[in-house]
């Protein structure tokens, strides 16, 4: 259906009582959100999140990766790094997982 009728069929409806005023705004929105193609509204929150995670110019010592993550989580970059390394340590998985980082998340 183009925005247009759908415009036209919430109006109706508006008119005849069926939707309230904020109803009626609410709805309008979703039809404006669904016209332009705006997916992130819709995408869970995780994926938002995700997207948004970029490497550190300013607080790195190797790659900013861990100083990516502390802008995204809220949490010091020093405890990033010390996750990392104990993990290093136990088995070396976070060695893989950061230098993935490092090559896929884009810097800010």
């Amino acid at each position: 259906m183009s925005d247009a009728l759908e415009f036209e069929r919430l109006a109706e409806l508006h008119r005849q009582g069926v939707l309230n005023d904020d109803e009626f705004g609410r709805a309008k929105a979703k039809v404006l959100g669904a016209g332009t193609g705006n997916t992130a509204s819709s995408a869970p929150p995780i994926a938002v999140a995700l997207n948004s995670l970029r490497r550190s110019r300013s607080d790195r010592w190797i790659g900013g990766v861990c100083g990516g993550i502390a802008q995204l989580t809220g949490l010091a970059a020093w405890i990033w790094r010390i996750a990392f390394t104990v993990l290093l340590c136990a088995g070396g998985g976070s060695l893989v997982v950061y230098l993935l980082l490092w090559l896929f998340v884009p810097e800010e």
